[in-house]
């Protein structure tokens, strides 16, 4: 009698993969039409008809006469023209329409492993669980664009950052659901278990600087005290402590937040550093050590990538960069996450 092989999920982990990357992708792209001022171009939410561009001029004037209704165009970009548009256009257009592609890429290929019964027992839950947030995510992106529609020609950075950590939390489901379809447990990794704390520790750290990282960019924070390490000379920022109450200065005021982005960021390094030197008396295996190598060299280039945008006064390429190296810290702690079991599964240590 011969024992039955074990099902192989290696194509639905793949998909997952790429999936994974749009969001990835998703973010690179999000990033870029903040930073050229271009989220608030499209004034209307069209789930469907809204995937094509304007297809005639008279369409692009109709879209253009929305546009200078908006409180971004009346006090920001009076008399731009009708080409100027179409740049900035392009992009929140794209950024919606790539939406538009994941939803796709997710949902057709999920239909057609789960109608020929290729998915793992029991996960049709988690891919539900996705599925709803990537349309909250879609939701959470129109709910952004509408606060800029109104008053004040910017979209409320608390809009902007709980976009972008949906947008993380999405991309760290998929990642980890890929890995637990594909990669198999490293039963040498037990000995690392007592680390999962400090690795999730590190994980906060990173989601956490993110968060204040959205802040800087709808404040437009980083385009004060364009030095390094010092604000214009000073250690603290002076508006600080002109700021009532003191502790609103965190998340409001401009130079302040981009202030609390750099110390936590300086305390994310230090930390990623401490995992990488404490794993090290664990003897690690070696698809760990990999990873941990990994950690320790996306550390640097990351503080590398911030530094960089800030004294290039957030050069587009340099700040696309850094927020898709965030989302790499992201998924190399969330594989360490996956390779290091919990305490309760590492006998003898």
């Amino acid at each position: 009698m011969t024992m039955k092989a074990a099902p192989s999920y290696k194509p639905v982990s793949i998909w997952l993969f790429i999936c994974s990357f749009a969001v990835l992708l998703m973010a690179v792209i999000g990033a870029v039409t903040r930073l050229t001022e271009s989220g608030l171009s499209i004034v209307e939410w069209k789930p469907v008809l809204g995937a094509l561009p304007p297809l005639s001029d008279a369409d692009w004037h109709n879209e253009f006469a929305l546009y200078k209704e908006t409180p971004q165009y009346q006090k920001v970009n009076m008399g731009m023209t009708l080409s100027e548009f179409k740049s900035i256009y392009f992009w929140e257009w794209l950024h919606r329409l790539w939406g538009r592609v994941i939803g796709v890429i997710f949902i057709v290929p999920f239909l057609v492993f789960g109608l020929r019964n290729k998915l793992p027992p029991r996960s049709a839950g988690a891919f539900i669980g996705v599925f709803f947030l990537g349309g909250l995510q879609g939701f959470m992106g129109w709910f952004m664009v509408q606060s800029g529609l109104v008053d004040l020609p910017a979209v409320s950075h608390y809009r902007l950052a709980a976009h972008l950590m949906l947008a993380v939390l999405i991309f760290a489901l998929l990642f980890h659901m890929a890995l637990s379809f594909s990669v198999r447990e490293d039963p040498d990794a037990a000995r690392l278990a007592p680390m999962r704390g400090l690795v999730r520790f590190a994980l906060a750290c990173v989601v956490m600087t993110m968060t204040w990282g959205a802040f800087v960019a709808g404040l437009r924070a980083g385009l004060l005290y364009n030095t390094f390490p010092t604000m214009g000379g000073h250690w603290l920022p002076p508006e600080m402590l002109a700021t009532t109450p003191i502790w609103r200065a965190f998340f409001e005021e401009p130079a302040t937040v981009q202030f609390t982005h750099r110390i936590l960021a300086v305390l994310t390094f230090v930390v990623l550093l401490m995992v990488v030197g404490r794993a090290k008396r664990f003897n690690p295996p070696q698809r760990l050590q990999r990873l941990l190598r990994g950690l320790f060299l996306m550390a640097f280039i990351q503080v590398g990538l911030g530094i960089a945008t800030l004294l290039t006064h957030v050069k587009i390429a340099l700040a696309a960069a850094h927020q898709a190296g965030a989302f790499v810290l992201v998924a190399l702690l969330v594989w360490l996450l996956r390779d290091i079991p919990h305490k309760s599964f590492a006998k003898g240590y």
